[in-house]
């Protein structure tokens, strides 16, 4: 039953127009994307075939991997030479709230200059497809004492990681809560609603859409991916499933994943027609594992 229900999503996903409205022709679309995030690198290092094996057998073709200083950049080379030779493309990830901190900003110049660095060193098969980051800055204290100038500090790192992903022509994408797009902004980036602000100035994002349902996650998406489609931009719809006490219906820990696959299936046969849609990413490698079927 769950391999036919990862088979529809992927069926579905792959009869669609997906990309950049009017720079890919219908017999021309891209692979839809089912992604992950794996957030203990150290789960390849101490068992890289278990890891591969377990994201292949999903049949994920995108991940985003935590950078962690601590391991050796030839165990990164490793593992994404084995993704990439098995259709996965891995991206950089990296990002906490504390980055929209004063000066909290030194904490991404570290993580694109370890990206160069490892870019520069790497064999063109063992590199990085992408940077992803998950910054989260609801959750820096900030958020509710100063709102606006947090706002303006997540946007100027975004802007920052922009630029500096452009120097090593990496695709720059984002991790971002479904309610963005109630959040007004008014500064010197002009004036709008956060979440077609981040969704306008990176090359795609990941939408925490956290919710156990396909009607409840089709509805918090809606405003996203039209203005997605309007920019010519790409959403990846994210669910979760790990336990959280932020209560059931966030995650699909008690369904478990065959549930889990028919809702996201009907969630991308409801965007089929949205040139913006672009695939689904599951949180994350740890909890998916101990997923019931």
């Amino acid at each position: 039953m769950l391999k036919k229900a990862v088979v529809m999503v992927m069926a579905i996903c792959s009869l669609m127009a997906l990309g950049n409205p009017g720079q890919v022709q219908a017999s021309e679309a891209p692979q839809s994307v089912r992604a992950t995030w794996l957030w203990n690198p150290w789960m390849f290092v101490n068992d890289e075939a278990g890891t591969l094996a377990f994201i292949e057998s999903k049949g994920l073709n995108k991940v985003y991997v935590q950078i962690d200083r601590d391991i050796p950049l030839s165990a990164y080379g490793s593992f994404i030479g084995k993704a990439k030779a098995a259709g996965i493309g891995v991206y950089a990830l990296d990002g906490a709230p504390s980055w929209v901190a004063p000066k909290g900003d030194i904490n991404l110049d570290r993580f694109l200059a370890w990206v160069a660095d490892y870019q520069g060193k790497s064999a063109e098969n063992a590199r990085f497809a992408g940077v992803h980051l998950d910054v989260e800055p609801y959750l820096y204290s900030g958020w509710n004492t100063n709102r606006a100038a947090t706002v303006k500090s997540f946007q100027a790192l975004l802007k920052k990681a922009q630029t500096g992903t452009a120097k090593f022509a990496l695709p720059l994408e984002a991790d971002m809560p479904f309610w963005f797009d109630e959040i007004p902004y008014k500064n010197t980036y002009g004036s709008g609603l956060l979440a077609e602000w981040v969704i306008a100035n990176t090359a795609g994002v990941a939408i925490m859409a956290y919710r156990d349902s396909a009607p409840m996650i089709i509805d918090i998406v809606k405003n996203e991916m039209a203005m997605a489609e309007r920019l010519g931009k790409s959403v990846i719809v994210g669910v979760e499933t790990g336990v959280t006490d932020e209560g059931s219906i966030i995650t699909f820990a008690e369904e478990g994943e065959a549930f889990m696959n028919q809702e996201l299936a009907a969630v991308a046969a409801h965007y089929a027609g949205n040139p913006a849609y672009r695939g689904i990413a599951v949180h994350h490698v740890g909890s998916w594992m101990t997923l019931q079927p």
